[in-house]
């Protein structure tokens, strides 16, 4: 393996890659003539590279013959030991590969990691197969180790899901089944098992690989096909004997792999064939225990049913019988073959001597007995004829739960009955929920409509805070010397919630609608409602916020503000407009939302003010009937005694259809229209010139001379603008009388983060009492 080292054998082998690279032939030919000798064989002085490597590598068979017609050698190595053949199969470069093989590559080379070129083979195409096929042939070692310890067929086995030819290959051409790594003591059969080939697994345990084999964890071959959920090869290794009730160095079995993932079958036919499901691990937790951890119900479901029935031996599941249907499961194609020869009639049956002979020949794991026992139930009629196909499904001598049938997917029967028959069902109302698109980036590529500028207060702290607010504004010269901050959005329904007000403020001048909605269509109003901030709710409609929207539920501000339970904002909406019957889609009042807030003021104060106790929701629901349902007792004594006294005529016809309750208006009254912006739009014309604002000439060297000749005084503007103004922040001593206001509206629990709204807070009374009453 020469390699490259002086300035001229270096020029001349990167020329030489070039070339091949290049595919000039009349140029390589002229330098390995006239170059330096052997710089065909020559390796690049940076990564080994040879001429033959970087044709196998770029998939030129042409350029391969050619340089081996030149005198390269097949066989010389990079400085990673790979050699071209190597290159070749790690690309999947069948004919590339086929050039060296005549040229006599040899097949066994390995690099430096020991490995051969069959590990190069190990991928799931149709190219890497043939290549595989070709290096065997070829004489490559199938039990060719890494010096990692890793066998070739255990890393095959490990993708043996995808790789199945390439493993069934290596393993028919002499692979060791037993084979394993041994710093973990893995084993091909563990490998393959993971991967969740059972078609593999059954090759390996056909060629006789160990089912029970532990590795250095004390792991089995059962928990890692548990893991994935690999049923097929579990009941494969059970009939090749497999004990499946094994428990590793952390405790756990193949039923706690199982039950982890929530594979419910796998944990039935473990537990069914031996895997006791109630040990512990080394974390204290059972099998049932995880699978609740995890929230995996139908594995729990399982677990619990083997807890109560594992150990107990009912009819005709006693442990030999379940041991051979596994057994008669897997090998049910030799035996319907060996049967057949048995009937040449095709009869179906077979006599009890020839049934037991080919049983015991075929080493069936029973005992005589049990073959008999068998014999016995298949023959009823006593004439001694065996029906073997009856014998294959196996639903005459086992139990119905063990057979491979219970763990197939249940069909749902279809539920029979004409019109008019049967209970009639609790009315659903069809809901469909709509969502809006966020919708595209707005101008200079900033985020969708819905997501606004946040203001930052930026300042520097250390010379000003809330409580040391500089006394003019150019007192505060941060920005001229601190790095800017970098811009962040925040959707307008945040910055609502949170009480950004400046953030708002910014958006509104900069053109954000006031009434921007998120992907529910809510708009900032609904949400402030909904936590009942009422100077955000003035804020917003000062800025003309629409008082009657509704989001993708039909809800206004209003049903939220009473779903929030606070009759301030209840009121200051009332008083601007807000519409009191607007129904919902599910035929939901404003009143009904405050019913179902239990909020006692607010409901009285909703009726005073001539909200509708007649109606009725979408399920036929009534105020009175919500009461019932939601309320404490004040609202519900309150609503009856309002309903008991209205007259008799009001209280037989319900009102289903919107009242007309307050005013209606599409926009509030008493909301001024917001300002107009200055110079904004073309000034009109006027004929008369009248009504025109005067004009601003511009400024020129003569105007100035004469109006200084003249003495008129020019009027200079020396109005400034900060680089960045101060933001006017709230004290400490209005922090804390904010807090107080807050804790005056909400109740103390507000400073907690377990803190409800009055609905919430509601439902959890009622979850908690109906908890109570269940005990």
């Amino acid at each position: 393996m020469p390699v490259a080292q002086t300035r001229l054998e270096t020029l001349q082998v990167c020329k030489l890659l070039q070339c091949v690279r290049m595919k000039e032939k009349n140029q390589i030919e002229k330098m390995t003539v006239n170059g330096i000798p052997h710089l065909i064989n020559y390796n690049d002085a940076s990564e080994g590279l040879t001429a033959l490597g970087v044709a196998a590598a770029a998939n030129d068979d042409e350029m391969i013959e050619f340089l081996l017609e030149l005198g390269a050698h097949p066989d010389v190595p990079d400085f990673k030991g790979r050699t071209a053949a190597m290159r070749a199969a790690e690309f999947g470069h069948v004919q590339c590969l086929e050039k060296l093989t005549k040229a006599g590559a040899d097949m066994k080379s390995i690099d430096l990691e020991g490995k051969g070129i069959l590990f190069y083979c190990i991928s799931p195409t149709e190219r890497h197969a043939k290549c595989l096929e070709l290096a065997v042939v070829n004489g490559a070692e199938s039990n060719n180790m890494s010096r990692d310890g890793i066998p070739v067929f255990m890393f095959a086995c490990e993708t043996a899901a995808e790789n199945e030819d390439a493993c069934l290959l290596l393993l028919e051409k002499g692979s060791d089944p037993n084979g394993k790594q041994e710093k973990t003591g893995k084993t091909c059969l563990m490998a393959a098992s993971l991967s969740g080939s059972v078609k593999v697994v059954r090759a390996i345990l056909e060629a006789g690989g160990d089912v029970n084999v532990l590795d250095i964890q004390h792991t089995h071959a059962a928990h890692y096909a548990a893991l994935t959920g690999g049923f097929e090869v579990l009941a494969c290794m059970s009939a090749y004997g497999a004990v499946f009730d094994q428990c590793n160095n952390k405790g756990n079995t193949p039923i706690h792999n199982a039950a982890l993932n929530g594979h419910a079958m796998c944990c039935k036919f473990l537990w069914q064939r031996g895997c006791n499901p109630k040990p512990k691990n080394n974390d204290g937790e059972t099998a049932k225990s995880l699978a609740k951890e995890k929230d995996q119900k139908e594995a729990g479901k399982e677990l619990r049913k083997a807890e109560k029935a594992f150990g107990k031996v009912g009819k005709n599941n006693e442990p030999w019988a379940i041991v051979l249907y596994d057994w008669v499961m897997e090998q049910s194609q030799k035996i319907l073959n060996a049967y057949k020869r048995f009937d040449p009639d095709e009869k179906g049956t077979v006599q009890k001597d020839e049934f037991s002979d080919t049983l015991v020949g075929m080493s069936a794991p029973a005992e005589e007995a049990d073959i008999a026992k068998v014999m016995t139930l298949h023959d009823k009629a006593r004439d001694g004829n065996i029906d073997y196909n009856d014998f294959l499904t196996g639903k005459k001598w086992m139990n119905k739960n063990y057979l491979m049938s219970a763990f197939e997917g249940k069909k749902k029967k279809k539920k029979k009955g004409g019109k008019g028959k049967g209970k009639k069902g609790k009315f659903k109302l069809a809901m469909p929920i709509c969502t809006s698109e966020e919708g595209p980036r707005t101008y200079g590529g900033a985020p969708p409509e819905m997501f606004i500028e946040r203001h930052i207060h930026f300042t520097d702290t250390g010379r000003f805070d809330r409580d040391r607010p500089p006394k003019h504004p150019l007192q505060d010269d941060s920005a001229w010397y601190l790095q800017h901050p970098e811009k962040m959005y925040i959707n307008i329904n945040d910055a609502t919630k949170n009480g950004d007000f400046d953030s708002l403020k910014g958006a509104f001048q900069k053109g954000t609608p006031v009434d921007t909605r998120d992907k529910y269509y809510k708009t900032p109003l609904m949400v402030a409602c909904s936590i009942g901030n009422i100077d955000m709710v003035k804020f917003l409609l000062e800025n003309g916020a629409y008082i009657n929207a509704r989001d993708n539920f039909k809800w206004t501000p209003l049903h939220h503000a009473c779903h929030s339970g606070q009759l301030d904002v209840v009121s200051f909406l009332l008083d601007n407009g807000a519409e009191l019957e607007a129904h919902t889609m599910n035929g939901g009042t404003p009143l009904t939302r405050a019913i179902e807030s239990s909020r006692e003021g607010l409901v009285t104060y909703l009726v005073d003010r001539g909200a509708k106790l007649q109606t009725e929701n979408k399920k036929g629901h009534s105020p009175l009937d919500l009461a019932n349902s939601w309320a404490d007792p004040r609202v519900l004594n309150f609503m009856q005694a309002r309903c008991d006294g209205l007259p008799a005529g009001d209280k037989k016809g319900k009102g289903k259809g919107k009242g007309k309750g307050g005013q209606k208006s599409a926009r509030p009254t008493s909301v001024p229209p917001p300002a107009d912006k200055e110079n904004t739009g073309p000034i009109p014309f006027s004929a008369s010139g009248e009504d025109l604002p005067s004009r601003q000439r511009k400024g020129s060297i003569l105007r100035a001379a004469s109006a200084l000749a003249s003495g008129v005084d020019e009027e200079e503007d020396i109005t400034y603008i900060p680089l960045k103004a101060w933001t006017k922040q709230p004290t400490s001593q209005e922090l804390i009388q904010e807090k107080r206001v807050r804790r005056d509206r909400y109740g103390w629990e507000v400073d907690f983060p377990d803190f409800e709204m009055p609905f919430m807070k509601n439902v959890t009374k009622k979850n908690v009492a109906m908890g109570d009453d269940d005990d």
